[in-house]
């Protein structure tokens, strides 16, 4: 069944249904964005796939039929895909072991959601029909809970302790330039984590609205994992995106520049990013691989970049955005894209593996779910996906959030360092008490 149902805000429906085993809210967040059209509210899995292979994915989609409905997704696979699921893609052989034991990738099944169309303020109730269980009882309970207004918990300082000094990432940042210079790579992605103790009294969904408030994001997702975990995404970037009759696009990021409250300052900082060589040369470098990837899955011949170095503003930064748009081959899937494009070039490098490499030798830990990808896949074969960045990632015992940045043969590290510093600074403050 399909229902239309009186419009409320999408984070007010997820406070209202939270505790929810195995929720995944996809949340296009950032007001007024045309990036931010729909949203969802996944609910209630029929099955769940944890620390699996990408063909059981694949094989669970295949046995289930398309939902019509008024929205791109109306049932399908949510969750995430980690960095070190692609690691093993290429391969790229990892010398990090896995002490918090996070999984490869944490996938839901879905037929029972909540869709929302921001631009027309419409949303949806979704209950898809399951053998031995009415779907209107199930749609029932979730508007009983949705009549709920439960307030935030409140939240407890955070003490982050970073992986690196500063001068020891310096260091690291003027290793990778030495590599550079021996034409071993033109670039690589180098990241730095900070990792807080979990307090008893965190609740992940409370931290993940006032993440959501001070950084609003198109690409915004909270997903509990279960066994204690939880994503908590404010993320900018697309990664890739399939649509039912084939068409790819994908939206690589590289390229920063900080807001600024002055409108004048703020608007100079944008130009400044627009014009960079460095900024702009690291940029095309990213949307060049991602041609390569995509080019792997696509048509002979459809791979285009309509769109180069775009510079696009966000609550805290600015960023320059490339598009590049391709056909799918006749015969291939979303999980084949996957295959072919996991983990995504804007957060490894150039060229790809030897990157990778070098970024597992200088990196001090695996990066698990950072920089992997969130991603949602409908049964009609239609795909979203996020860049796992700017998140928050709680375990059962800890709360971790890496940022970094793209080196290239210009780069100053001491400048990189401060780069690393504006993209954190969002999720650091969430919970500065």
């Amino acid at each position: 069944m399909i229902h239309e149902i009186p419009w409320r805000a999408p984070q007010d429906c997820f406070a209202a249904l939270m505790p929810a085993p195995h929720i995944a809210f996809l949340d296009s967040a950032a007001a007024g964005d045309a990036r931010s059209r729909f949203s969802y509210i996944c609910v209630d899995p029929f099955k769940v796939l944890r620390g699996a292979q990408l063909a059981q994915v694949a094989e669970e989609l295949a046995r289930h039929t398309p939902i019509p409905g008024p929205l791109p997704f109306t049932g399908g696979a949510a969750g995430f895909f980690s960095y070190d699921l692609g690691l093993g893609l290429e391969p790229v052989a990892s010398r990090h072991g896995n002490p918090m034991n996070l999984p490869d990738m944490a996938i839901g099944f879905y037929d029972t959601l909540i869709g929302f169309d921001h631009a027309a303020r419409r949303c949806w109730l979704i209950a898809g029909a399951r053998a031995g269980q009415d779907s209107g009882k199930r749609a029932g309970t979730i508007l009983a809970r949705l009549a709920q207004t439960p307030s935030p918990a409140p939240l407890p300082k955070l003490h982050w302790q970073a992986d690196m000094r500063r001068d020891d990432y310096i260091a690291q940042v003027e290793r990778i330039l030495a590599y550079i210079r021996a034409g071993d790579i033109y670039q690589a992605n180098f990241t730095l984590r900070h990792t807080a103790p979990r307090p008893a009294q965190l609740d992940p969904a409370s931290l993940y609205l006032a993440l959501r408030q001070a950084s609003p994001a198109p690409f915004a997702a909270y997903l509990d994992c279960g066994e204690g975990l939880a994503l908590l995404s404010a993320s900018p970037e697309r990664f890739i995106s399939l649509a039912p009759g084939g068409e790819i696009e994908t939206r690589p990021i590289k390229g920063t520049r900080p807001r600024h409250a002055d409108a004048r300052r703020d608007a100079a900082l944008a130009a400044a990013l627009a014009q960079s060589p460095k900024d702009r040369a690291e940029n095309l470098m990213i949307a060049d691989l991602l041609r390569h990837d995509i080019g792997r899955a696509a048509q002979i011949g459809s791979v285009r970049v309509p769109e180069l170095c775009k510079v696009e503003s966000f609550a805290s930064v600015h960023h320059l955005v490339s598009s590049v748009t391709a056909r799918l081959r006749p015969g291939l899937g979303a999980i084949d894209l996957l295959r072919a494009t996991l983990p995504g070039g804007s957060i490894t490098g150039a060229p790809k593996i030897r990157a990778m490499q070098i970024i597992d030798e200088l990196e001090p830990c695996r990066r698990g779910p950072y920089c992997g990808i969130i991603a949602w896949i409908g049964f009609d074969g239609a795909m979203d996906s996020s860049i796992i960045i700017r998140t928050l990632i709680v375990t059962p015992t800890h709360v971790l959030m890496q940022a970094g940045g793209g080196i290239v043969a210009d780069s100053q590290p001491d400048a990189e360092y401060e780069e690393m510093r504006v993209k954190a600074a969002p999720m650091l403050g969430v919970c500065d008490g």
